[in-house]
């Protein structure tokens, strides 16, 4: 594998935030009963006319100026012909020749540092329904999801590494949720990509023959997708085969890549122009209202932490790149000035805590802050602070002040009362004190802890610290 080098494409479905699906007025309410918000628009019946949602195309709009693209002022709507048993209509509304959005950028921390990849565009479309494997011979189909409103995201292919297109689809969909035009769950298919690869000889300048790995709903899949991938197509580049234009699926069992069917073409598509809607027009008042209500990007919050809170880079990277994390912090740092603490405390134990992809904390933001401030003070040394936040993510409604005053966590600050642990720890491991006085510097971490011990961990190990080596020396 080291003599071949992967190029990767990425196609990322979003459904948008809508109330009402893309061309007519079903709701788009997650987890209603199968074939219960469908009607004869969405159902592609004889006679029925699409009407096209306005809030989707300012959505596509919002997302398309918060990954820098440009924005077209006048955009076409197009038939994507083909059958699958989900796609009542026989064809999808989409978008082919002329999208909304294009020439965009995203940039992020990948493997190789910061790394920018380009967008080729971000065009609307409907989504298909959803087949249903029951166990049995039969395939049951849900038509709930036909119609509801999507924006694909086309990267170019400029992503070299699993890693980095880890790192791309994270930030693409911060930037989403950071706009608000998608809830991106990826367990509920709202957020789902399709990964394109190929593989060619290290310093070859032509890209490979590339397959398209289908419908992929979480980071860690997209990683180990393209991981696979790549190794089968080294492999037999190795055995001196061809590699086949297909499409693939990942078996999340197996680890595998699975073919699935040959992979079409836009000539297969027999894209036209969708006679039963009009052009969307877009005039700069429209781009200038949408642009004025987008918030404070992922980005500008990063620069906001590193210059006006002190922040370092790579702590204020952490924080910006989830969004609930990021407001979180915002709203625990404005009620503390000892805002780095905070930052301190959520990227050490928070995110820790919290697990998993997203972060969640359900303590109120104040009380993060106070706990901040006791540690910020003095009042609490580093172990007290870790053993109340852990006690506060279990019961939310635990009041910090008020627990480490009943259970007498309150830090030693007093340097007479510290004198006497740190006397009494040297006394009784003579042995660590020799061994440090020998250039054993470790040594000193045993005389310090046995100290803490006595304190009942309670001692200010700074203060401690200096005190025990001034008796040392």
């Amino acid at each position: 594998m080291k003599n071949y080098e992967m190029t990767v494409g990425l196609e990322v479905h979003a459904e948008l935030s809508t109330k009402t699906k893309i061309f007519c007025s079903c709701p788009t309410e997650f987890g209603a009963p199968p074939n219960s918000q469908i009607c004869p628009i969405c159902m592609g019946l004889p006679g029925t006319l699409p009407v096209l949602n306005r809030r989707a195309v300012e959505f596509a709009i919002k997302a398309g100026l918060a990954t820098n693209c440009k924005i077209a002022h006048r955009a076409g709507i197009d038939r994507k012909n083909y059958f699958y048993p989900d796609l009542p209509k026989g064809y999808q509304i989409s978008q082919y020749a002329r999208p909304i959005c294009y020439d965009g950028y995203i940039e992020f921390d990948g493997e190789s540092g910061r790394e920018r990849v380009e967008l080729e565009r971000i065009h609307i479309e409907e989504d298909a329904g959803k087949l249903i494997h029951d166990g049995t011979e039969r395939t049951l189909v849900d038509f709930n999801r036909c119609g509801r409103p999507l924006i694909e995201i086309v990267s170019r292919p400029q992503i070299y590494s699993s890693e980095s297109a880890r790192a791309y689809l994270k930030k693409l969909r911060t930037l989403l949720l950071a706009v608000g035009v998608s809830d991106c769950k990826m367990n509920e298919g709202s957020l789902r990509c399709d990964v394109n690869i190929s593989v060619r000889r290290a310093g070859e300048e032509k890209l490979g023959e590339r397959t398209e790995i289908k419908n992929l709903n979480s980071f860690a899949f997209v990683a180990k997708a393209i991981e696979n991938e790549f190794s089968r197509q080294c492999e037999m580049l190795e055995r001196g085969e061809r590699i086949v234009r297909q499409t693939l699926r990942f078996n999340a069992s197996s680890g595998k890549c699975e073919v699935m069917r040959s992979k079409e073409s836009a000539t297969d598509y027999r894209y036209f122009p969708e006679p039963d809607l009009a052009d969307i027009l877009i005039d700069d008042a429209d781009i200038e209202r949408i642009r004025d209500g987008i918030p404070m990007l992922p980005d500008q919050r990063r620069e906001r932490y590193i210059k006006d809170l002190a922040l370092a880079d790579a702590d204020a990277a952490i924080l910006s790149s989830d969004l609930a994390l990021s407001d979180y912090f915002d709203r625990a740092a404005s009620v503390t000035e000892h805002k780095r603490t905070v930052a301190n405390m959520l990227i050490s134990e928070g995110l820790r805590l919290s697990g998993g992809e997203d972060f969640f904390c359900q303590i109120a933001p104040e009380k993060f802050g106070m706990l901040c401030d006791m540690f910020g003070e003095d009042r609490i040394n580093s172990s007290s602070a870790k053993k109340l936040l852990a006690r506060m993510w279990s019961d939310p409604e635990l009041d910090p002040e008020a627990t480490a005053e009943s259970e007498s966590l309150w830090q030693i600050n007093d340097r007479d009362r510290l004198l006497g642990l740190a006397l009494s720890a040297i006394e009784q491991n003579p042995k660590a004190v020799e061994d440090y006085r020998r250039g054993k510097s470790f040594a000193l971490k045993s005389i310090i802890g046995k100290a803490m011990g006595a304190s009942g961990g309670r001692a200010n190990p700074k203060i401690l610290e200096e005190i025990i080596l001034e008796k040392i020396k």
